[in-house]
């Protein structure tokens, strides 16, 4: 028996009949009889037959491959949107291949040069938080390979986005937490050369201003990991004035916000309230549990995969598209309820 993948001129051995024939008929060529096109597909069905990827991409210059560059996989948020890529991508006969830049600006630089050798047909990105040159991703387009950013967007590059209503989202956290009548609420956020920051500091900024509720540059930091979220509310929460709310950049640091408060014996939300971002699985696993903004990242990917396949199938469209996903609140047990809900 012969070892390795079965190819077509092994079928076509086997046939007795020439490797052309085989290629048309495992098409359904109607120039090939409707006898022999049966046989061929009966044999490949048979012996599993695979038809090789990279051989074809370098006949065609197309393959049905699609990359996709995340900063990290074990992350709930794009854990969620490369589902919803890969739902889309499925129904279209489209095949993914994922990377991980690991938040690390020189491995996307790898991952872009992986993806161009892969010969793949259009590439999702959503940037490193490391990353502020962008000539690797200039070089996917000089490839004539179409980019889509995702989430974290690259302002530097003229593409299509998708991205969450981060300044919606963020200004309705913070509004909601005044309502409440928290009146000193901390921001903590990513590193603000990202767009996503920008907006989310942005809704924060304009939910102070409605209420007419002081700008304390104090009461901003960078914090976007647990243990960030820990040190800094460690500190801010020791000192005289200390704030009354926490806006958490994502789940994680608003996980690392709450043991603080609780290795200071604060109680959460009488004293504190603490808001997260994500709805990730982390928020239902606190005690108590987190308060948090929903960015149906699911939807995200969906919408993404079906901007990609608009523009593969589409590629004389040169036109701009972007989406805007809008987030939902969902209210647990970090904050305090609003009066009409029955609040104190």
């Amino acid at each position: 028996m012969k070892k390795g993948p079965l190819t077509i001129k092994d079928i076509a051995k086997d046939l007795n009949i020439s490797p052309s024939t085989v290629s048309r008929a495992l098409k359904d060529n109607p120039d090939i009889s409707l006898e022999t096109r049966k046989l061929v597909q009966d044999y490949a069905k048979k012996y599993k037959y695979k038809p090789n990827a990279l051989a074809l991409s370098l006949r065609t210059q197309h393959t049905n491959i699609i990359g996709v560059i995340v900063p990290e996989l074990a992350n709930h948020f794009f854990s969620g949107v490369l589902s919803g890529m890969e739902t889309i991508a499925e129904e279209k006969d489209y095949h993914v291949i994922v990377c991980q830049s690991s938040e690390d600006y020189l491995k996307e630089i790898r991952n872009v040069q992986t993806l161009i050798k892969a010969r793949v047909c259009g590439v999702l990105i959503s940037q490193s938080k490391m990353t502020t040159k962008y000539d690797h991703f200039q070089e996917l387009i000089d490839n004539d390979i179409p980019v889509i950013f995702f989430d974290r967007i690259c302002t530097g590059i003229d593409s299509d986005k998708v991205v969450v209503d981060d300044y919606s989202g963020t200004f309705t956290a913070v509004e909601y937490m005044i309502k409440t009548g928290c009146k000193r609420i901390a921001f903590f956020s990513a590193p603000l050369h990202l767009e996503i920051s920008k907006n989310r500091r942005n809704g924060y900024l304009d939910a102070l201003r409605k209420y007419h509720l002081p700008v304390d540059e104090n009461l901003m930091r960078i914090a976007d990991t647990k243990q960030l979220g820990y040190e800094r509310a460690m500190e801010i929460l020791q000192e005289p004035d200390r704030p009354d709310a926490f806006m958490a950049m994502n789940d994680y640091t608003a996980s690392g916000i709450l043991l603080a408060t609780k290795k200071l014996g604060l109680k959460v939300p009488e004293e504190v309230s603490i808001f997260g971002f994500s709805n990730s699985n982390i928020s239902q696993d606190t005690d108590p549990m987190l308060t948090t903004m929903d960015q149906h990242p699911k939807k995200v990917g969906e919408e993404a995969m079906q901007l990609m396949l608009e523009k593969i199938e589409n590629p004389e469209n040169i036109s701009r598209k972007n989406r805007l996903i809008k987030t939902s609140l969902i209210a647990r047990q970090t904050t305090r309820k609003l009066p009409a809900e029955g609040g104190d």
